[in-house]
C-alpha cells in the first residue's frame, strides 16, 4: 500500500508522510484508528531494510543505478579464495590450553601448606579481669538524665 502511494504520488524529491497519509485515507476507506502509527512503524521498517531511501523528510524509492547503503560500523575485511586442494583447520580453543598429561604416571600427593597457623579467625579471647559494677541505686532514689558516669575500679595499694 505504501509503495503504491508513492509510484501514484510520484513526486520528484520524494513523498513526506503526511502527503502518504492523506492518499491513502483519500484511497481506501477501512482504515484502522491507529493509521498513522502503523504507518509510521511500516514506514522506518521499510527504510531501515532499503526499499525505502529518506531525504529530508521524504520517502523515495531507492536509485537502483546508485551504491548499495552501507550499515553502522566498519565492513568486514575481504576474504581471499583459498585454493582447492588446502584444507581449513579449526580455529584455535578459547582459553588456556590444558597442562601434557603423563598417564603413566603415578597422582601426586597434596601436600598442605602449613604456616603453622590454623585457618580462619582465631576464637575470641575469655576476659580474665573481673568487671566491677556499680551497685544498684536504693529503691526510692531516680536515675538522673544521661548516660551514668564510669565507675572506676578501686585500685589497692600497698
Amino acid at each position: 500500500m505504501i509503495m503504491e502511494t508513492i509510484e501514484a504520488l510520484n513526486e520528484k524529491d520524494g513523498s513526506n508522510m503526511a502527503s502518504i497519509t492523506k492518499h491513502i485515507e483519500l484511497t481506501h476507506s477501512d482504515l484502522p484508528e491507529n493509521h498513522y502509527t502503523l504507518l509510521s512503524h511500516h514506514l522506518n521498517l521499510m527504510k531501515q531494510s532499503g526499499e525505502l531511501v529518506m531525504s529530508n523528510d521524504n520517502y523515495m524509492k531507492p536509485d537502483p543505478n546508485g551504491p548499495p547503503k552501507r550499515g553502522r560500523g566498519r565492513p568486514p575485511k575481504p576474504k581471499s579464495p583459498l585454493p582447492p586442494d588446502a584444507v581449513v583447520s579449526s580455529p584455535r580453543p578459547r582459553g588456556r590450553p590444558p597442562k601434557p598429561r603423563d598417564l603413566s604416571a603415578p597422582p601426586k600427593p597434596k601436600t598442605p601448606v602449613s604456616t603453622g597457623r590454623p585457618r580462619g579467625r582465631p576464637p575470641k579471647k575469655a576476659k580474665t579481669t573481673a568487671t566491677v559494677t556499680a551497685p544498684p541505686p536504693p529503691p526510692g532514689v531516680k536515675r538522673g538524665r544521661g548516660r551514668p558516669p564510669k565507675v572506676q575500679p578501686l585500685v589497692v595499694s600497698q
